[in-house]
């Protein structure tokens, strides 16, 4: 009987994109929960400047680039060696490992957005695509101009991997909890029982605040932590206050004036 086994490397690559989908899948499912929404489907549907079959191929195409740029990271990685793969496996180790990538991963994409806003050319011609959509949803998460998907999200997930010294196996847990969590945080619901809610203040409502053009420039931070945000100035506290025609919005605590 022939034996087909599956490598860590073919698990880390894709692994993450099946999980977008299905994560993706299970958002929009308990979209149906109006109490929950932070924007109505109908402005869902209208306020956006993108459809979403367009959305939905621009995740395919930077999903695409990030599978190739995994597998030849895979390919350097395996070639320089196995020998501390063993060594890398402990319980201690991974945390910290995961912890390592977290920071790392959280560090680049908090000064490469806030680039991309400041940067007048790079905002127009590149990071306003992303912006389109005014009410995000969880499919949408990853609907990046190509450039920009490379050097925020592919880019800064192999120095994320690098510096932390995970082996391709712990990246697929890793990559698929980093996935979830960008998901999460353009899901557009404010859900009561969602731990990760309760675990990081980076959320759905702190990021949508991000997307309405009172906080555009504001909570840069993504996907994990706030700190970037609170040590350089741009965080924009926010609260969550029930919609008169129901369901929930995060309105910001005070008035933010223009940088």
């Amino acid at each position: 009987m022939m034996h087909f086994e599956v490598s860590d490397q073919l698990l880390g690559t894709f692994v993450p994109i099946v999980v977008y989908w299905i994560y993706s899948g299970i958002n929009v499912l308990m979209g149906s929960f109006d109490n929950y929404r932070l924007h109505s489907k109908k402005d869902e549907d209208e306020k956006n400047l993108v459809s979403k079959g367009t959305v939905v191929k621009g995740v395919l195409l930077q999903q695409t680039f990030q599978a190739v740029v995994a597998v030849v990271l895979f390919k350097v990685v395996d070639n320089s060696g196995e020998a501390a793969s063993e060594q890398n496996t402990t319980p201690v180790v991974i945390v910290r490992q995961f912890l390592t990538a977290m920071v790392v991963l959280d560090t680049w994409q908090y000064f490469m957005h806030r680039y991309f806003h400041q940067n007048k050319f790079l905002y127009r011609h590149i990071h306003s695509q992303h912006h389109r959509l005014i009410v995000p949803y969880a499919f949408g998460a990853l609907y990046n101009h190509p450039l920009e998907g490379l050097i925020l999200d592919t880019i800064g997930g192999a120095i994320a991997f690098l510096a932390s010294g995970m082996t391709p196996r712990t990246s697929i847990f890793f990559f698929s909890f980093a996935t979830i969590k960008t998901v999460d945080d353009h899901c557009g619901l404010m859900l009561p029982w969602n731990i990760l809610h309760v675990l990081f203040k980076n959320n759905s409502a702190y990021h949508d605040v991000h997307h309405q053009l009172y906080g555009s420039k504001y909570n840069f931070s993504q996907p994990f932590f706030v700190m970037w945000d609170k040590i350089l100035g741009t965080y924009m506290p926010f609260s969550v206050e029930k919609r008169a025609d129901g369901g929930l919005e995060a309105r910001p605590v005070k008035e933010c004036k223009d940088e």
